[in-house]
């Protein structure tokens, strides 16, 4: 019973988390949304250029809140795949309360926070690079459309209803999409916290510590799982000094938090999320080989 207990506590208590930065977002969104859409479109070409500069830095803070905030952001196409990909690579998520907790160096907590930023911002100019390149050998637009309308219809927040109502309208559907997201996240992070503790951390801790390329791997995969436990386990075996730095770096540049398992509500086109997935693997595990690779440590 004590185990239900906790199970639920910590599942509620990481839902209840994202709450303000999920209504932050959907306020920014349905104020975007009542603006015409020309408006709105000049914003986002104005600040895409520096999308991943200002999302590898504000996924720095340690906060899940932001990846999920990120994903439906990206979801109405409010910032480009490169931003959204800044943002899930330099999510700290539990890191940061995890090695104060374990009194390590300021200094080293700070270098690879800056890492892990530099590290999301990079790729994520990179990404929306090559995401520009091919839209202009193929002669489509360099910006995607922006789909919040989209987005409210799917979620049958009844925005339309309230479009004459002003800021209290505005209000309204922000929390109608709040709660749906709330609830669906709590949901399954019941389903994972009980299947995390019928695996067994400990089970999770030993897959970690196999052979050098196996365990960039099996970070990456364990860092994919939209909960905290993946990030608080992968930075306890690295301050226990039981994996390497780069192992690490593999499990907390693919750990996005919650962000994945929203974006997977809110967009609608599943390819296109699983590739987003796909690539933030690649990215992290890669990253994380090279690391170990070149000898670096901090």
């Amino acid at each position: 019973m004590n185990m239900i207990i906790d199970i639920v506590a910590d599942a509620l208590l990481d839902s209840v988390k994202i709450l303000p930065f999920l209504f932050f977002t959907y306020l920014v969104m349905e104020y975007l949304e009542h603006k015409t859409e020309e408006y709105t479109s000049n914003i986002v070409q104005k600040t895409e250029h520096f999308g991943p500069l200002w999302g590898g830095l504000i996924g720095a803070f340690p906060q899940c809140g932001f990846s999920a905030a990120a994903s439906n952001l990206y979801a109405g196409r409010v910032i480009t795949l490169g931003t959204l990909i800044a943002i899930y690579l330099s999510t700290s998520d539990e890191m940061i309360p995890l090695f104060i907790s374990n009194q390590a160096p300021v200094g080293l907590m700070v270098k690879i926070l800056v890492l892990k930023a530099v590290i999301g911002i990079v790729y994520g100019f990179i990404i929306d690079a090559v995401v520009h390149w091919h839209h202009r050998t193929h002669g489509k637009s360099l910006n995607d459309p922006v789909k919040i309308e989209e987005l409210c219809e799917k979620e049958h927040c009844h925005c339309e209803e309230e479009e004459n109502s002003g800021f209290i309208g505005i209000v309204k559907s922000a929390l109608v999409h709040t709660i749906h997201i709330f609830v669906f996240v709590l949901i399954l992070t019941l389903v994972l916290n009980f299947v995390i503790e019928i695996v067994g951390e400990d089970n999770l801790s030993m897959l970690l510590k196999t052979s050098p390329v196996i365990s960039h791997i099996l970070a990456g995969i364990v860092g994919l799982i939209p909960n905290c436990a993946p990030s608080v386990i992968i930075t306890e075996l690295y301050l226990d000094q039981m994996i390497t730095l780069g192992t690490m770096m593999s499990g907390l540049l693919v750990g996005a938090g919650i962000g994945l398992l929203v974006l997977f509500r809110v967009n609608s086109n599943k390819k296109e999320n699983i590739n987003v997935a796909f690539i933030l693997f690649i990215i992290g595990t890669v990253t994380g080989l090279l690391i170990d690779m070149l000898g670096i440590s901090l």
